[in-house]
């Protein structure tokens, strides 16, 4: 960051979501609901957690409201309708969301429509938690909407509750989170304060990962995981992204393809196509990866963590990728390098067949 061009200047606005990171923080939930002021929370979680809603609030004094466990991917407007109605009917004065990014993006939603104060505690690397985004889904078609009311009062990151997130899954979180490190370093409203935090996140992950796939038990790994996503959700919360996310949205919000999986896919394509334009903001990132290239590097990496590499591996049929491309195509988004149809149709060709990236 010492070449940073300081004549420029730049806008930096931080995050007002209160942190508490670190092992058996799960216990604090009694005093941060007393501190937003939640008597009766509407508790969501995914099913197999479902037992531990009670958990959360015993001995704190505190009534739940309610508990749902019927979160889905992308965020489907009609189950966040759904669940809004029973919010009304139970009056629930917060949310508790624990889980991950369908969870978590599921109680956004409700706070989009009802103001309340949420409290997360998420269970993956998906860094939702820390952004004033939603995205969601209607109709075959997945949109983005951004208001404070979106972001999280309070987030509690207790290491303990990643310790049994599956080997596949802590691998493909932790490359989703490393595309939103990766894209803050290009984004059109960049910082330096942003691009700290992001090559910060990228290194701990990158790192980190491949400990966390071999060994997940292993504390230390699994707590600098958590960190990279922390800082990682952070950019992603703090500036715009590009390409990448765009593509991503498409793929889930209209052919139904898991997101975390997604952006392990299509991130080493999208920033190959990137590099030559953004060479000196990705610079540090083929460094971390110690590799020729970055996009290379985030391709070798998903190898290493035994995490899918083509789209033909996660449901994708080789006779949609026209109409993606075109749909990726409808509306303008910002991109350091602008791309045409064909040359998003050459690119998910690649990631279809999961060809390693050429330099």
């Amino acid at each position: 960051m010492a070449d940073q061009d300081f004549q420029q200047g730049f806008v930096y606005t931080g995050l007002p979501t209160r942190v508490i990171f670190g092992f058996g923080t799960r216990a604090r939930v009694g005093e941060e609901l007393r501190r937003l002021g939640i008597q009766r929370p509407f508790v969501l979680l995914s099913p197999r957690r479902a037992p531990e809603a009670q958990a959360l609030v015993a001995g704190h004094g505190i009534e739940i409201a309610s508990v749902f466990t019927g979160a889905v991917m992308h965020t489907p407007v009609d189950v966040t309708n759904r669940a809004l109605a029973i919010v009304e009917e139970t009056r629930a004065d917060g949310l508790i969301a624990l889980g991950g990014g369908s969870t978590i993006g599921l109680g956004k939603a409700i706070a989009l429509r009802t103001d309340l104060p949420q409290l997360v505690l998420p269970t993956t690397y998906s860094g939702s938690e820390m952004t004033p985004n939603l995205g969601e889904t209607s109709e075959g078609r997945k949109k983005t909407v951004r208001s404070p009311k979106i972001q999280p009062e309070a987030v509690i990151y207790d290491v303990e509750l990643t310790l049994s997130l599956p080997h596949a899954l802590s691998a493909t979180s932790g490359m989703n989170a490393i595309a939103h490190g990766v894209e803050g370093l290009y984004a059109q409203d960049r910082n330096p304060i942003i691009s700290l935090m992001a090559l910060e996140g990228i290194r701990a992950l990158a790192e980190c990962l491949p400990v966390v796939v071999d060994r997940p038990l292993d504390r230390t790994a699994r707590a600098t995981a958590l960190y990279g996503a922390w800082l990682c959700g952070t950019v992603l919360g703090s500036v715009g992204m590009a390409l990448h996310h765009k593509i991503c949205h498409v793929l889930g919000g209209s052919f139904g393809l898991p997101h975390a999986e997604t952006h392990t896919v299509i991130l080493p394509h999208v920033v190959s196509f990137n590099a030559h334009t953004v060479d000196a903001e990705l610079r540090p990132v083929t460094e971390i990866l110690h590799s020729l290239g970055a996009g290379q590097g985030l391709f070798d990496l998903a190898r290493r963590l035994k995490a899918p590499t083509a789209l033909a591996e996660i449901g994708m049929l080789s006779g949609e990728l026209d109409r993606a491309a075109a749909l990726v195509m409808e509306s303008p988004y910002y991109n350091p390098r602008q791309p045409t149809q064909e040359e998003i149709r050459v690119l998910l060709e690649d990631a279809f067949n999961g060809r390693r990236p050429a330099l």
